[in-house]
Order: structure tokens, then C-alpha cells, then sequence
């Protein structure tokens, strides 16, 4: 791989994370990699027809994560120049099948994006944890999980308790699914793990996301789907989150 380092901060991050991804795969367009202050988003990836681009932010870069960061948008490339239709379909063409006639609120919507970048990185990760130990990445979905639940209030009107507070409720419990669906599907995870217990804080905030199908629609992802099997499993996920049990009856 081509690797070209620019900006305020380290190069070896990116070194290191390009001899581990080439124990078993490659690229066959340079990449350049610039190091920002302040860039809107951690990282930024981009795919040209002569190279890719990746923007990390310097804290990023220099954090214990930032080998794995870089390992992860590696794998992006990668499924990129192999023309994955998880890298190549438009998210819009299959929300457009999963919610024709339908008025979804634009939070909604959102979340509908996110949850196509995690069939997303489902497939990056396949990659990534080919190459690289799970250790990292169970701490850092743990910690983050965590941090969407930390805050439980003793009582709330009504009687009932909340697990969650800032983070919207509905997409942390999708947020958890996808995480258990990435580990369980490496085994890297054992069946005591403290993210099961986040997970069902998560999902007991949010009843109408069933955690258990989310985990199972992003475990069982195809690894080498055509576009038509991976548009079908991209619809099927919106209609689940945003229609439910109705979502299924349309799509019967």
C-alpha cells in the first residue's frame, strides 16, 4: 500500500495499522492520510478514482485507539475496491423501497443511515478482525455502551426508571445489537460479558426496538452478497426499525 502522512500528528499509528492490514489484504490505491486539529468528524474517508483519502483528527491519532481507527478505514478502502454493495449501493435506493407512501420523522430517518454504516462496518470489520486481536475494539464498544446508559435515575414520574439519558433510547438499542452481532459473530466475546448486561439496559429503554432481531439481522449478513441480497437485507432492517411488526405484515 502507497501510504502518504500529512498534518499535526503521528505517522506511526498509520504505519503500523498498514504492515498489520497487508498480512492479509491490499490496496491497490494509494491512500493519503492528513492529521487536523479539529476536523468536523474523528474521521473522514473518501474513494477517488486515483486514491483514497482518510482526515483523523490529532486526538484521534494519538489516542490507544488510533491503530485500530486506521486498520478500520483501511477495510473501508478495501471494500471499496472490491466493489462490495455494501460500499457501492446507495443507502437512499433501499430506504426508498423499505418506506414508499410512508412519513417517517426525520429523526428516524437518521438513524435509518446509521443503521446501513453498521451493515457497513459489519463488513469492514470482518476484515479488521481478521488481522487484528478483538481486545481494543470490546473495550471501546463496552465503554461506549456504557456511556449511553451510565445515567439511571432513581424514580421518574410514573414509577418507572430510565436507563438511558441523553442518548436517544430507540438507536442505543440498536447501537448494542450491532455491537453484540459484530463480537458474536468473530466469538469474541463470552457469553457472561458485561455488554449483554449494558445491551438489555439499552433495550429495556427502548420496547419498541427488538434487540434480539436487530442482533440477528446484522449477525447473519452474507459474507459475499449480491446487490440484490444485500439490498434485501438493507430493507429489511429499515422496515423493522421504523415499521415494526407492521413492517413485516407489508413486506409479506
Amino acid at each position: 500500500m502507497d501510504l502518504r502522512v500529512k498534518g499535526e500528528g503521528p505517522s506511526e499509528p498509520f504505519l503500523s495499522a498498514r504492515d498489520l492490514f497487508e498480512t492479509e489484504q491490499e490496496l491497490s490505491l494509494p491512500v493519503d492520510v492528513e492529521v487536523r486539529a479539529d476536523p468536523d468528524e474523528r474521521t473522514l474517508t473518501g474513494h477517488y478514482d486515483d486514491h483514497h483519502t482518510l482526515v483523523m483528527s490529532r486526538q484521534a491519532a494519538t489516542s490507544a485507539m488510533a491503530r485500530e481507527l486506521a486498520l478500520h478505514e483501511f477495510a473501508h478502502m478495501a471494500r471499496y475496491e472490491e466493489a462490495h454493495p455494501s460500499h457501492t449501493m446507495r443507502t437512499e435506493e433501499a430506504l426508498f423501497l423499505a418506506l414508499t407512501g410512508r412519513s417517517v420523522e426525520r429523526r428516524k430517518l437518521a438513524h435509518c443511515y446509521q443503521i446501513a454504516n453498521h451493515m457497513k462496518d459489519i463488513y469492514a470489520d470482518d476484515i479488521t478482525l481478521a488481522v487484528a486481536p478483538a481486545d481494543k475494539l470490546v473495550a471501546f464498544m463496552e465503554s461506549s455502551l456504557a456511556a449511553a446508559v451510565a445515567d439511571r435515575p432513581a424514580a421518574a414520574p410514573g414509577g418507572w426508571t430510565r436507563a438511558t439519558s441523553a442518548a436517544d433510547p430507540e438507536i442505543t438499542a440498536v447501537n448494542a445489537a450491532f455491537a453484540l452481532a459484530l463480537l458474536e459473530r468473530h466469538d469474541a466475546i463470552d457469553a457472561d460479558h458485561r455488554l449483554y448486561d449494558l445491551a438489555r439496559a439499552a433495550a429495556s429503554d427502548a420496547p419498541e426496538v427488538d434487540l434480539t432481531t436487530f442482533k440477528r439481522l446484522f449477525r447473519s449478513l452474507g459474507a459475499d452478497p449480491d446487490e440484490s441480497e444485500y439490498r434485501k437485507a438493507l430493507v429489511d432492517a429499515t422496515r423493522e426499525y421504523v415499521l415494526g411488526s407492521e413492517g413485516h405484515r407489508a413486506a409479506d
